[in-house]
């Protein structure tokens, strides 16, 4: 969760003082795309020790569908996509990525984010298609940072946890407190990482236009064990399971695959069962996002410099193409097609 700049405790406030104590001596989270920082990067503003689920971003508002009494999740749009690149290339990614699919910035701030030294920028990018939190570390990245796909915003995290835990997640990340709440990271089979947070007071943002998905890739022997937990956890429904579709969607044409779709109040994932045969970029990309016109969004992206790895085809339901954006981050983009 970002922190916005212009709520940052002074330096030496009592409110900053505040934080110090409060964040010593535990804090942890995981993983999104990363690439090594650059040297030299020239720091924008102090630093000053915020937790990740600060880092991470406010990044919510109510859904038109709110979540059920039953379900920690709040709604789709608290959903962010979690990205890391070389602080030397934040600037481009940021422009490219809102060039792409519009929306907008908060402030850049630079931050300590872990429980030892370190140094991140980290801003967050909201677009009517999906959220992304952005981070360009200045420092090493210890374990287990960098291991997580996204953020999760819930009602109550213990009862998030507890729920994990009982439908098969591990907490790799036991939960920690930060100034506007809590937060830690649980592993699914198959080695899918996720953060969990919780705000003591819940943000409000507008909802997506469209739910982006998240990409999930699993083998055949961890499939049925992440679906049927994370179904569990999230209250969420399988809304198509196609045992023997053409790998072409993953860059296998010809070899049955397994996919499956799910949605939940978290929002949309897609489930790719494999063999690990992939060939570049498939597997990288571990957001979908859905635009209304595929071939305008893709000019927009390679005009602000991302470069198209996948070129558009059709495939059920939807055309689709895979970009890549500066600094490493990888997306796929699609746009649904009517059944004939």
């Amino acid at each position: 969760m970002l922190y916005p700049a212009a709520e940052l405790p002074q330096p030496d406030s009592p409110d900053s003082q505040a934080i110090r104590n409060a964040m010593a001596p535990d804090i942890r989270s995981g993983r999104p795309h990363f690439s090594l920082p650059m040297k030299g990067y020239s720091m924008k503003q102090s630093l000053k020790p915020i937790s990740l689920a600060l880092a991470l971003g406010l990044t919510a508002s109510l859904s038109a569908h709110a979540a059920t009494s039953s379900s920690v999740a709040v709604a789709p749009q608290y959903d962010t996509s979690h990205v890391y690149v070389a602080p030397g290339e934040v600037d481009a990614f940021v422009k490219s990525f809102l060039a792409t699919f519009g929306g907008k910035s908060t402030a850049q701030v630079v931050v300590n984010v872990l429980p030892v030294p370190s140094s991140t920028t980290s801003q967050l990018l909201q677009t009517p298609v999906g959220t992304v939190s952005l981070f360009g570390f200045t420092t090493p990245v210890p374990y287990p940072f960098g291991a997580e796909r996204n953020g999760y915003l819930v009602k109550d995290l213990d009862k998030a946890l507890a729920e994990a835990k009982k439908n098969g997640a591990d907490v790799i990340v036991h939960d920690f407190p930060d100034p506007i709440g809590r937060d830690a990271v649980v592993q699914w089979p198959g080695g899918v990482n996720m953060q969990l947070y919780w705000h003591t007071k819940t943000p409000d943002y507008a909802a997506f236009q469209t739910v982006p998905e998240n990409r999930v890739y699993l083998s055949e022997q961890r499939a049925d064990a992440f679906i049927k937990g994370f179904v569990g956890f999230s209250h969420g429904k399988v809304i198509a399971d196609e045992k023997r579709l053409d790998g072409a969607v993953v860059g296998e044409p010809g070899k049955p695959i397994r996919r499956v779709k799910l949605e939940s109040d978290f929002g949309k994932m897609v489930v790719f069962v494999t063999d690990g045969h992939l060939p570049y970029p498939y597997g990288r990309e571990t957001t979908g996002y859905e635009v209304s016109d595929l071939a305008a969004t893709v000019a927009k992206a390679e005009s602000s410099g991302a470069r198209l790895v996948v070129e558009p085809k059709a495939e059920p339901g939807r055309q689709s193409a895979i970009v890549e954006f500066p600094g490493g981050y990888v997306a796929e983009i699609h746009q649904p097609v009517a059944a004939k």
